[in-house]
């Protein structure tokens, strides 16, 4: 029988409720992990260790918001009551939101990249303790976002790009601890049905329709985390359409950004 990678590890995965962490929280339960969930909607990290225990694996959910730093220290200090350490933190959770930027609330601005970059450190700092004890992994989920500021997405890249400096950053900081830091950039993804984002005024609205094709299934961005987990990578970047942009983008910016400005207009006349 193959040993399976995180047995006897406990990983924690923030917004793991639903989604890209809900497949990841299932796919590290099958390779031997204690879970631990979190988020901020109880409904749903219940539903979700539910089914994470009739498959067998141990799993416990902790609600807290990561944008309070004293929710993160609660959250780790949960993870350790339950599991006894703390081996990986996937800092997955993060609000995006779809709004031109001189329409934009600078409250929901604000809101946004406290989520996606407020979030995951508070959650790494917190969780540093226990790390550095047992030599383990912090993992940022970014996104091509992250690599190329997307137009309608100001708030979300300018978080998701800062996520590359804190990881650049923690990873020298915190070699000689042991603790390692990487980063996965998620690209296009099948959303669940119930997915919301946020317009220009906060309100939650559907997420923008993509075409099938361009899209990873979320069991495939749980396998890829996973993987990059197991092997400490220090940077993943994920769908072919990811891969191209990330090297056109470092050989020809320019290019990028037309291309850019292509697919947002055909976007516009797709919702006129």
């Amino acid at each position: 029988m193959q040993q399976k990678r995180f047995e006897g590890k406990t990983v924690l995965i923030t917004g793991s409720g639903s989604g890209i962490g809900k497949a990841t929280a299932q796919a590290f339960g099958r390779e031997g992990a204690a879970v631990m969930l979190n988020g901020r909607d109880a409904a749903k990290l219940e539903i979700t260790c539910a089914l994470l225990l009739d498959q067998g694996c141990r799993a416990a959910y902790c609600v807290a918001d990561v944008t309070n730093y004293a929710d993160c220290q609660r959250l780790v200090r949960e993870t350790l009551d339950r599991f006894g350490r703390l081996d990986a933190l996937v800092a997955n959770a993060g609000m995006t939101m779809r709004a031109g930027f001189e329409q934009l609330n600078p409250g929901v601005f604000q809101q946004v990249v406290a989520s996606n970059l407020l979030g995951p450190a508070y959650a790494a700092h917190a969780a540093l303790p226990a790390l550095k004890a047992s030599g383990g992994n912090i993992l940022f989920i970014g996104s091509l976002a992250g690599l190329i500021g997307l137009p309608s997405a100001s708030a979300y890249s300018a978080g998701k790009m800062a996520l590359t400096a804190l990881t650049q950053s923690l990873r020298t900081e915190l070699s000689e601890a042991g603790v390692h830091v990487g980063i996965v950039y998620v690209g296009f993804t099948q959303n669940d049905a119930g997915k919301r984002v946020y317009d220009a005024q906060g309100n939650l609205v559907p997420v923008a329709e993509r075409p099938g094709g361009m899209q990873q299934s979320q069991e495939a961005v749980a396998k890829a985390i996973v993987h990059s987990a197991y092997r400490r990578k220090k940077r993943t970047v994920l769908t072919t359409i990811g891969k191209i942009l990330d090297l056109l983008n470092s050989l020809s910016p320019s290019l990028v950004e037309w291309a850019l400005k292509w697919s947002q207009k055909k976007m516009q006349n797709m919702y006129k």
